[in-house]
C-alpha cells in the first residue's frame, strides 16, 4: 500500500505542474489530456487539458489534474522534510512566488526550520528541516 496525494486545479494543471518543476521538486513523468486518444471530452473547454498527470521527483510522488469543477484546495498540505537550511529557504522562498507565507520560515518553538505557505494555485507547503 502507499499514499499519495492527487491535486485537482481547475484549468491551470499544466502551468502548476511547470512551476513545481521549475522550482526543482521533480517532473511530470505521466500525462494524459483530454480529447486525447480515447480519453473522454465531457466538457469541449477541457479539451487538451491534463485528465490525469503523475509527478515525481526525488521523495517526490503526487498526481494532478484539471477539473473544471474542482474544490478549492484545502484542510490538506504537503510537508517537505529537508537536511540542508539553505536548500530549505531557496525551495521555501521559490514556491512562495505570487503565493501567501502563512507560517515564515524560521526556527520555531519545537527547534526545527519551519515554514508553511500556500503558493499562486492554491496548494499548501509546509518545509520543515529539523534540528
Amino acid at each position: 500500500m502507499q499514499l499519495a496525494n492527487y491535486l485537482f486545479f481547475t484549468t491551470v494543471c499544466e502551468q502548476a505542474l511547470a512551476f513545481y518543476t521549475q522550482c526543482g521538486l521533480g517532473e511530470i513523468v505521466e500525462v494524459k489530456r483530454f480529447g486525447d486518444g480515447n480519453m473522454p471530452v465531457l466538457n469541449e473547454a477541457m479539451r487538451g487539458k491534463i485528465m490525469h498527470a503523475k509527478f515525481e521527483g526525488l521523495g517526490i510522488l503526487f498526481y494532478a489534474s484539471d477539473n473544471d469543477d474542482a474544490e478549492p484546495m484545502r484542510g490538506s498540505a504537503h510537508i517537505l522534510w529537508t537536511d540542508d537550511r539553505e536548500q530549505t529557504l531557496a525551495l521555501f522562498n521559490r514556491l512562495a512566488e505570487g503565493g501567501t507565507v502563512t507560517t515564515p520560515i524560521g526556527i520555531q518553538p519545537w527547534g526545527d526550520y519551519y515554514g508553511k505557505l500556500t503558493d499562486k494555485f492554491g496548494v499548501q507547503w509546509m518545509l520543515d528541516c529539523p534540528a
